[in-house]
């Protein structure tokens, strides 16, 4: 298969996307209730490194309720790291883990108090054939199973190289095809979902047995879609891109999702201004 869109669908994409700026930008008649927003540690990697209470205290001075933790922060025993976010005033339900190891950080994230345990990527070498994502799979069910038996669930955040078509399916479809629903679940990148030519909105819905988190940020209007995660990205800040999040997250809230982690790989403002911009725009649709 063609790698590459196909004019009518890069016409009704490019229709799609201007639906979704104006969805972003106007009043939504009803304001999205029962959400609670969090921050995924990713954003603040830099500043994780050497100063952790220092990452808790600027999420929840930028009023954000939740940390979703990333393996940077693991350096730290569970009881501890566990300590350190309820101190700053966080709660911590959800937390990324390498692919590498994953079944051997179970305990460690029963330990924390996780509810969620997401693997975020796949290792590169998997990417490029449909044998990598089955042999993901069969990784993901047997981690789904520990977690099941942990009381947590597993979930898969998918970013856009998993649709990048390739013989005649993509990486998303076979995941989905060889995975137990009931026990690998997914946090939605509704950024990256849209970086991929996806609809987040129908990806979401399509999904509702499965969709258990949202991970948010906007992009940039007129930015050119694809599969390439070394291309250059065009990340913003929610509500200054065209990503429709007031139908996004109502339709989340209905299908019972309580968690969305905002999760701007790059800013070009501050990191605690962008978290504050992004935090007052979700203010503005929320009740």
């Amino acid at each position: 298969m063609a790698d590459f869109l196909t004019r009518r669908k890069l016409v009704s994409l490019a229709g799609s996307m201007a639906g979704a700026a104006v969805l972003n930008r106007v009043a939504w008649a009803a304001p999205v209730t029962g959400m609670t927003y969090g921050v995924q540690m990713f954003m603040l990697r830099e500043q994780a490194k050497t100063d952790l209470p220092g990452v808790f205290k600027a999420v929840h001075e930028a009023g954000f309720a939740q940390i979703e933790t990333y393996p940077i922060a693991y350096r730290e025993p569970a009881a501890k790291l566990r300590r350190m976010i309820g101190d700053s005033g966080l709660g911590a339900v959800s937390g990324h883990f390498d692919y590498d190891g994953l079944e051997g950080r179970l305990e460690y994230a029963q330990a924390l108090g996780l509810k969620y345990m997401v693997c975020p990527m796949l290792p590169k070498d998997q990417w490029t054939s449909l044998a990598g994502f089955r042999k993901a799979a069969d990784l993901f069910n047997k981690v789904g199973k520990g977690a099941r038996d942990r009381g947590m669930q597993f979930a898969f955040h998918n970013h856009c190289y998993e649709f990048k078509p390739m013989e005649g399916s993509n990486g998303f479809a076979v995941l989905m095809e060889h995975t137990d629903p009931a026990l690998v679940k997914l946090e939605l990148d509704c950024y990256w979902l849209t970086q991929a030519g996806q609809n987040p909105l129908q990806i979401l819905t399509q999904h509702a047995d499965r969709a258990v988190l949202i991970h948010m940020k906007d992009r940039l209007p007129n930015a050119p879609v694809g599969y390439d995660m070394d291309a250059p990205q065009h990340f913003t800040e929610l509500g200054s891109g065209t990503i429709a999040w007031p139908a996004i997250l109502e339709q989340a809230r209905r299908q019972g999702i309580q968690y969305a982690f905002l999760d701007q790989d790059g800013t070009s403002l501050p990191i605690p201004v962008s978290m504050r911009k992004s935090r007052a725009y979700l203010r503005s649709i929320s009740a």
